[in-house]
This record gives structure tokens, C-alpha cells and sequence, in this order.
């Protein structure tokens, strides 16, 4: 087992994704002048977007209508549980980190959500150790990345709703600023360190809300759901975009493989080409603002480090259980890809959509838990670990 640990280890490290990611990190960290122009940065969110959604939408199409039922019902386990971690992350991170509400509503998102390159990560390692695994799997990635996305809109909406400022604070926390406050004009432009407002606005809008403490400076108090937080929730570009991009492949692919051969060659074989242009931006993002990890402290680093196994476990433990409450029957490696999209957390989506809807929130502290710690944990250590488990998941089930 230690050699399986060492060998995926040395393995994955040092996958192209991940590199990008560094190459971008020391780009900043060693002063380069360079910068991604942000209209090109916004134009790769949106086509990951659509990938993302092009893809769950042709798996869609694939399923057989005799498998829909047990299908719809382990993909509703799947969201219940990315919605229970994600609520789980941003009450957990009160308690070990001094964060602010709006990043630890970020943070919950990112780990409510789940990663593509784990996924994909575990794809390759069941395929070389000849675990079999049910192919409507990636449907469930982006249903339960969706989860994610739509609790982190929720958390935020609410948090607008209840007076946050422009800057991201909240009327109790230190830093905010009240209405007529000059500081305040200064500092509702979070993207005005880079010099790209007027790329920005080009781009794309930003969604627009009401500001809550502009009526109320002290506002604390706002209904669990109201109309303008659930329009809030689903008029966000991000989340539009990925739902337009399954329904669209979902219909696309219906029509058979001659219809959709020219899109899968932009949607699918240059998919991994434009992540790694994303991560390398992401890289230098991450690094110019590493002044906001120290913020977080220790805690904040136990928890990424910490998490992917504790939620992954917590997957498999639901999921046999359901298989035997439904008498449904799921591949072995079912339930270790399961245990992965419990344990990842996003760096695609939610990054794309926080850079469209999610402006007051930091960009590196939540790419620093799941890109940095947890997906270097569950595609080095977790994969194996989980392997295991379900192994001995497995034993005691049988026998019982």
C-alpha cells in the first residue's frame, strides 16, 4: 500500500494540469511581466463552462431508460451529501479559521462542489488496476457540482441580503464600510488592483442585487429564501451557462454521433488544452494574493489537508448502504469515484463562476484549500486509501 501511496504520488504531481498551476504561481512570485488579458481570462471561464456541461449533457443521453430510477436515485444521494459538506465546510471553517462569512461561503461552494481532474484521476488509476465502474458516473459530477455552485450563490445572496459591502465585510467585521463613507467608492471595485474594470464590464455583467445596507447599514436579518435571492441564484452567468451547455448537449446528442463529431472535437479534445491556460492564470492569481493566506492560520490548513479523506470515507459509508436499502447494484469502483466527488473540491467551476458572480470574495484562499491541499491529497494519498476501504466496505457488507 505505502508503495501504491509513493507511486501516485510521484504520479500525479506532476501532471501537466498541475504544473501550469506552479508555472503560473512562480511566474508571480518571481515578478515576470506578464498578465493574461481578462477579456481572454473570461472567455476561458466561459467555454470550461460549456465543456463542462457539454459533456455531463452527452452522458445524459447515453443512459438507458431501464436504469433511470436507481440512477436518479444515487445521483440525489450524491447532491444531499455535496450539500451537507458544503454546509458542514463553511460552519467547520467558523470555528478553525478567522475567515470572513463571504470567503467561508466561497470555500463551502468550492467543497459542496467536487474536481473534474480528481475524477479524472481515479478514471485512469481503476482503469490500470481493472476495477470496473458505471459510466453515468460523470452525470453525477456535474449534478453535484452544481450543488455546489448553487449553494455558494445562496450563501452569498444571502449574505448581500443581510448587509455586505462591496468589499466583502460584513456590518460586524472589521474592514467594512458604511453607505457615505468615501473609503467605500474606493473599494467597491474589487478587480481595480488589476487594472480591468472596463475589460471586465465588456466581458460580462455583473449580476445585479440590492444593497442591503444602503437601507439598512446595520442589516442582520433577511428571510431564508426570498424571490430576489432565489433570481439571484439562478440568473448568475456561471450557473446559465452550465445548465445551458448539458441542456444543449443532452439535445445535441440525442441526434447521434455525426451531429455532435465537430463540437466533441472543440468541447472535448481541447477541453484539457484550455484548463491548463486556466490554471496557469489561476497560478499567478494565487500568488499575488498569497498576503490572504496568512489570514487563515493553521486550521485553515488542517481542514484542506484533513477533509478529502474525512468526506470521501463519509461517501462510501452512504453509499453502501443505499445500494442495500434500494437493492441496487453499483461496480466496485462506483463507489470509489463516489468517495472522490465527495472528497474533491472544485478548482474549474466555481472559480469560473466566483470571477462572474462572486467578485467581493478572495480568489486565492479557496483555490489554495482544493487545487493546493485537497486535490494534491485525494489523487496522491485518497485514491488509494478509498481503493481500500471499499475493499474492506465491501467484505463487511458481503458477510453481513
Amino acid at each position: 500500500m505505502l508503495n501504491e501511496f509513493w507511486l501516485n504520488l510521484t504520479h500525479n504531481l506532476f501532471k501537466p494540469l498541475l504544473l501550469f498551476f506552479y508555472l503560473g504561481f512562480l511566474i508571480a512570485i518571481l515578478k515576470v511581466r506578464f498578465e493574461l488579458p481578462y477579456v481572454i481570462y473570461q472567455g476561458l471561464t466561459l467555454y470550461l463552462l460549456l465543456a463542462i456541461g457539454w459533456q455531463g449533457g452527452e452522458q445524459l443521453a447515453k443512459v438507458e431508460r431501464d436504469d433511470i430510477d436507481n440512477i436518479a436515485e444515487f445521483v440525489a444521494l450524491g447532491c444531499v451529501l455535496s450539500l451537507a459538506i458544503g454546509l458542514f465546510t463553511y460552519f467547520a471553517l467558523k470555528y478553525l479559521t478567522p475567515l470572513r462569512r463571504i470567503d467561508r461561503a466561497t470555500i463551502a461552494g468550492y467543497y459542496g462542489s467536487n474536481s473534474a481532474g480528481a475524477y479524472a484521476t481515479c478514471v485512469a488509476v481503476l482503469v490500470s488496476v481493472g476495477i470496473a465502474f458505471d459510466a453515468y458516473m460523470s452525470f453525477a459530477l456535474v449534478l453535484m457540482d452544481i450543488c455546489g455552485c448553487l449553494l455558494a450563490l445562496y450563501l452569498v445572496a444571502r449574505l448581500r441580503h443581510r448587509g455586505l459591502d462591496a468589499a466583502g465585510f460584513m456590518p460586524d467585521e472589521p474592514g467594512y464600510t458604511r453607505p457615505g463613507d468615501p473609503r467605500r467608492a474606493e473599494r467597491a471595485d474589487p478587480f481595480a488592483e488589476r487594472g480591468r474594470q472596463d475589460e471586465l464590464e465588456f466581458a460580462l455583467e455583473r449580476p445585479e442585487y440590492p444593497d442591503a445596507d444602503a437601507r439598512n447599514p446595520v442589516a442582520t436579518n433577511s428571510p431564508t429564501f426570498s424571490r430576489a435571492i432565489v433570481r439571484e441564484m439562478f440568473r448568475n452567468p456561471g450557473f446559465v451557462l452550465l445548465v445551458g451547455g448539458i441542456i444543449i448537449g443532452f439535445g445535441a446528442s440525442i441526434q447521434g454521433q455525426k451531429v455532435v463529431h465537430d463540437q466533441n472535437e472543440l468541447f472535448v479534445s481541447a477541453f484539457h488544452g484550455v484548463l491548463c491556460i486556466f490554471l496557469l492564470e489561476m497560478g499567478m492569481t494565487a500568488a499575488r494574493r498569497l498576503p490572504d493566506v496568512k489570514a487563515a492560520g493553521a486550521g485553515f490548513v488542517v481542514f484542506g489537508l484533513l477533509a478529502p479523506i474525512l468526506f470521501g470515507t463519509l461517501g462510501m459509508i452512504a453509499a453502501y448502504p443505499f445500494a442495500e436499502l434500494t437493492d441496487t447494484h453499483l461496480q466496485p469502483g462506483t463507489y470509489v469515484l463516489f468517495a472522490v466527488l465527495c472528497a474533491s473540491a472544485s478548482y474549474i467551476t466555481l472559480p469560473a463562476i466566483q470571477s462572474m458572480g462572486i467578485p467581493e470574495a478572495s480568489p486565492t484562499l479557496p483555490l489554495a484549500a482544493s487545487l493546493g491541499l485537497t486535490f494534491s491529497v485525494t489523487v496522491t494519498v485518497g485514491i488509494p486509501i478509498f481503493i481500500e476501504i471499499n475493499r474492506l466496505l465491501a467484505h463487511w457488507f458481503q458477510g453481513a
